[in-house]
């Protein structure tokens, strides 16, 4: 009987060689060597990455980062309250609520985000006041600046898109429970705040997590309506010192590192509303990968 070793096990007289996946080493090879090209053709071209790191934290681009980041929050907020409304409006039993739901749904997503930022904006010429019961009208120009036009227009758009993936995620949910919680006399409102959402939340997160990583990157269409985000202040950077690939990389660098953020807050989340399921074992953190890769146990799968 041959005895164990740090490459096979002995298991009731059978030898147990682990398998060598010979097309694992040869798919990395060829990866790594594309890494190694790609990295000297980046070296050797023509970049000062003395500018890059110069601009990386100049202060500008920080407070069109920010900016960016604050629309994104804000047009997500919209977009989330408007997507859940229509949500519960288009699977309400009264065919008015449900047509106006529907109605919206098709209006807003049928015509281009970018289309929908330039009427917000212009909205003065044909309303050049607003006026709301109990106060004095307000001029339509004062109240929807480039930051709330943009805001609205990017929330709305989103909302869109939300309610129908709010909308799967209710229906996901068996009715069951629905029916089960109206016959103890749990009224509509709560059976959806306490026992339907809760559960929809495991269908919801992953996609609205992609929508938001997704709004931060369509903000910089805000700047069509003079909203000073990161792509713009960078463009106002490089029409005057036409350093143009040395601040589009700072633009990429920042929009990289605020998506990993991004990324993991929705991992995180995905993992919370995942601990439900049982019928799935919770997905690793990045550490326990980490360990799984550089650890000392062996596949023998």
């Amino acid at each position: 009987m041959t005895s164990a070793t740090s490459t096979s096990v002995t298991t009731d007289g059978f030898v147990v060689v682990p398998r060598r996946h010979l097309g694992r080493w040869i798919g990395a090879a060829v990866v790594v060597v594309f890494l190694v090209w790609l990295g000297v053709s980046v070296s050797r071209a023509a970049l000062d990455w003395g500018v890059v790191r110069s601009y990386l934290t100049f202060p500008v681009i920080l407070t069109g980062l920010g900016i960016a980041i604050v629309l994104t929050i804000a047009a997500m907020a919209i977009g989330l309250v408007m997507g859940v409304v229509t949500a519960v409006m288009r699977m309400s039993k009264n065919p008015v609520t449900a047509g106006v739901a529907w109605l919206y749904v098709w209006v807003f997503r049928g015509t281009p985000v970018y289309l929908q930022l330039l009427i917000w904006f212009n909205l003065a010429i044909i309303f050049p006041v607003i006026g709301f019961p109990g106060l004095a009208p307000t001029r339509t120009i004062d109240l929807l600046t480039p930051f709330v036009a943009a805001a609205i227009g990017l929330g709305l758009n989103q909302g869109s898109y939300t309610s129908e993936v709010v909308r799967s995620g209710i229906l996901s949910v068996d009715e069951g429970q629905t029916e089960a919680a109206q016959a103890i006399g749990m009224p509509r409102l709560m059976i959806l705040r306490r026992i339907v959402l809760p559960q929809a939340m495991r269908v919801i997160i992953p996609p609205v997590g992609n929508e938001v990583i997704g709004m931060l990157k369509t903000t910089s269409l805000a700047s069509a309506i003079g909203v000073s985000e990161i792509l713009s202040q960078a463009q106002h950077i490089y029409f005057v010192n036409s350093r143009i690939m040395e601040l589009l990389i700072v633009c990429a660098i920042w929009y990289l590192a605020t998506v990993s953020v991004l990324s993991i807050g929705q991992f995180y989340l995905e993992r919370h509303y995942a601990k439900g399921a049982t019928s799935k074992a919770l997905a690793p953190t990045p550490l326990q990968r980490l360990r799984a890769v550089f650890g000392t146990a062996r596949s023998y799968r």
